[in-house]
């Protein structure tokens, strides 16, 4: 039993929005014909899956995702500034917040790679985690997909979140690739790490020293057929990284922002709170995942083949 009159207040006014909701959507639509009025009708969400350009800069198009990715970074900018203008032995407030987010990521990507490589990895894995939550939660803001620009007789959302560009997963696929190829290299040598993936020492003589008779002479030249046939999976597998990486968060957070269009279309106003806050939970674990498992990749590439098996 709700004893506050304000809970009873606030249940009341989240029933009445749920019930006008319903009677005005377009499930209700077309139950009372066209007795809803034109003031009250929400328009139908229009999908584009592309990113839709605002102007252009001589042939470059300026799209919506990208002015979401330049809001995102002037906030995360804004955000550091303030809780690093006047840091203390004690922190409180913005800079408490931001010290508890970057000791968190830290003792994560600690726990993972060890203390040795944690503190290599982190800058890459925090800038990744930190700039893909703060996009998608961001895009969660009233004024995304609100506020409009007119481009060709057509109005265009002026944000729209830059996660669902795949050019922004992408991008961050490729970081994530290269540095993890880099501290790979670094880390065991050139050769030997390429090694991994092109096996041609399989067919060194040395690979045939001790061999006396032609039985066992093919089934060495079939093991090292094997063995150079595996390296080539495993370069097909780190190269399809590219691809997992990127469409996995494109993929989801273009789904989530359908699905928050097509409820508050059928529903408006209260219905789509739920899904809001599925969002908030979903934006946190692509991030969690695309840095996770750039830290996963990261500490296989620095280990030797040894350690690796």
């Amino acid at each position: 039993m709700l004893k506050k009159p304000g809970c009873l207040v606030l249940t009341i006014v989240a029933l009445g929005l749920l019930i006008s909701g319903l009677l005005i959507g377009p499930l209700a639509a077309q139950f009372v014909g066209g007795g809803v009025p034109n003031v009250l009708k929400v328009p139908q969400p229009h999908v584009e899956l592309p990113p839709e350009s605002l102007f252009h800069i001589g042939p470059l198009p300026v799209t919506n995702t990208l002015f979401a990715a330049l809001l995102t970074t002037i906030v995360l900018l804004l955000l550091f500034g303030l809780g690093t203008r006047k840091m203390s032995l004690v922190p409180k407030g913005v800079q408490n917040l931001l010290e508890m987010v970057v000791e968190t990521l830290m003792n994560f990507v600690e726990s993972v790679a060890g203390k040795e490589h944690g503190r290599t990895f982190f800058p890459l894995v925090a800038t990744i985690f930190i700039f893909v939550i703060t996009n998608a939660w961001l895009s969660l803001l009233p004024f995304f997909g609100a506020v409009v620009v007119k481009e060709h007789d057509k109005f265009i959302p002026l944000f729209r979140g830059a996660n669902t560009d795949m050019n922004v997963p992408a991008t961050l696929a490729i970081m994530s690739f290269v540095f993890v190829e880099y501290w790979g290299i670094r880390a065991v040598g050139a050769f030997p790490y390429l090694g991994k993936f092109i096996r041609i020492s399989s067919f060194f003589p040395k690979r045939f020293h001790g061999v006396k008779s032609v039985p066992a002479a093919i089934m060495t030249v079939v093991m090292g057929g094997i063995d150079i046939f595996v390296g080539l999976i495993e370069l097909v597998s780190e190269l399809i990284r590219l691809v997992s990486f990127t469409f996995r968060l494109f993929g989801n957070m273009t789904a989530g922002e359908i699905l928050l269009g097509i409820s508050m279309f059928l529903v408006p106003w209260v219905f789509s709170t739920f899904f809001y806050g599925m969002e908030l939970l979903i934006g946190f674990i692509q991030a969690l995942i695309f840095g996770g498992l750039t830290v996963v990749f990261a500490t296989l590439a620095v280990a030797s083949h040894g350690e690796e098996h």
